[in-house]
């Protein structure tokens, strides 16, 4: 069972551990995305394995015996935006760790332009200065939904919209 307070690992760490090639693309990733530390790549790479097995094992039987089993694992990845609203069973083998890293709450808000860069998202995230329908949410790695990305903004209070906004509309006129 485990002890209560001492949650279970969410992530698999790599098999070996200094492998250059896999630790250059992490430090892309890292930097592109202004993660945290690499635990955060591995339990994307993590959540990609599970699906993907996940797939792999519905793909082995007939359409009829697990077709309720395949709705569910294919609406999850629809509504969590991973997945187009057309993607057939096996376009989950495809799925990457940026295709995870894509739908968290730290890119959601960089690619917005509620923030300059994908590190000062996290710090914004972090601080409680992003709302989701108005509700402060402060966890970088919160996955967003299809339908919430418009709700994504700045909590009502924050004094840090407006200095936002003024850098926004400063870049808009240099760029005219």
């Amino acid at each position: 069972m485990g002890h209560p307070r001492k949650a279970r690992k969410k992530y698999d760490t790599p098999p070996h551990p200094w492998n250059a090639e896999r630790i250059k693309s992490e430090n892309k990733l890292m930097a592109k995305y202004g993660l945290k530390n690499k635990k955060e790549i591995w339990k994307a790479d993590t959540l990609v394995r599970n699906y993907s097995r996940q797939a792999r094992y519905l793909l082995g039987f007939s359409e009829d015996q697990v077709k309720t089993e395949i709705d569910e694992l294919l609406g999850h990845l629809k509504r969590t935006g991973i997945l187009d609203e057309s993607a057939p069973l096996e376009s989950i083998l495809d799925l990457t760790v940026e295709d995870i890293l894509r739908r968290r709450l730290q890119t959601v808000v960089h690619q917005k332009g509620l923030a300059r860069t994908a590190k000062e998202a996290r710090m914004f995230v972090v601080h409680g200065h992003i709302a989701l329908d108005g509700k402060k949410v402060n966890s970088p790695s919160y996955v967003v939904k299809k339908g919430e990305e418009d709700l994504v903004g700045f909590y009502p209070t924050s004094p840090v919209a407006k200095q936002i906004e003024e850098y926004n509309a400063a870049k808009a006129d240099d760029n005219e």
